[in-house]
């Protein structure tokens, strides 16, 4: 309940009366007298609000900094491709997603597509340190190449390859050099989609003879490649083709 004064002027003289009544309808809430009461706010406290707010900005940059670099070093991490010894499946300067947390819970299987730091002999530079290729053997697996179809065959089972580079042809052979190796224990054989220009196991088991010089460590893979994203019309998820699943475990003997 506030006070409002009113002018009224006598009927008996030119003199001026303002008497006060009590007005009970102005809310006293709201705003006062159409005036918001926003307008009553301190400035310095608008001033202070908008300084926090700025202040948080650079903490927030800093965590999301913080929470990509992890990301990137321990889940998720891009890779372009520099040359076409994956051609067609990846063409040169391809860009794919490798998951880099997968291998921390199982161990890498034939017919995936990893990412690994290559062993100091298979680099023809000095900046040629991450490769990517083809899992098409894993340890104790038989592979040799090739049965009367040009076909590789790993633990007595003809792989179907259908990434295969188109460019040599639908009569060339998986490989175009024989060779027949048991892969040892906590190594890989890989090999380039295009298997006529890779610098991969079968280069290097021609090169030294040697099953171990020309397998990868598996503790030297970084990642599964598992997506291609760009350029983004040729996206696609890099799926192991189903003929992998018919190859048997290796034997014992």
């Amino acid at each position: 309940m506030r006070h409002v004064c009113a002018y009224f002027t006598s009927s008996t003289a030119s003199t001026a009366y303002a008497p006060c009544v009590i007005d009970e309808e102005v809310p006293t809430t709201g705003t006062d007298l159409g005036v918001p009461r926003a307008s009553h706010r301190a400035p310095g406290r608008q001033r202070r609000l908008r300084v926090t707010g700025w202040r948080e900005v650079p903490v927030l940059l800093g965590i999301a900094v913080v929470v990509a670099l992890l990301v990137r070093a321990f889940v998720v991490q891009t890779f372009y491709i520099p040359s076409g010894s994956m051609e067609h499946t990846l063409e040169v300067n391809d860009r794919v997603l490798v998951n880099k947390l997968v291998y921390d819970f199982r161990s890498p299987r034939r017919g995936e597509v990893v990412v690994f730091t290559s062993p100091v002999s298979w680099r023809t530079a000095p900046g040629e340190k991450d490769f990517i290729k083809r899992v098409i053997g894993i340890g104790g697996d038989h592979v040799v190449c090739c049965d009367a179809y040009g076909r590789i065959m790993v633990n007595g089972v003809a792989l179907n390859e259908p990434y295969l580079d188109d460019d040599s042809g639908p009569a060339a052979p998986a490989s175009p050099n024989p060779f027949d190796v048991v892969v040892p224990a906590d190594r890989l054989w890989v090999m380039g989609d295009n298997r006529f220009f890779s610098g991969d196991s079968r280069e290097q088991y021609l090169r030294t003879h040697d099953p171990v010089a020309s397998t990868i460590a598996v503790s030297s893979v970084i990642g599964r490649a598992f997506v291609l994203f760009w350029p983004m019309s040729r996206a696609n998820w890099l799926d192991v083709p189903p003929g992998f699943a018919a190859v048997p475990a290796p034997s014992d003997g």
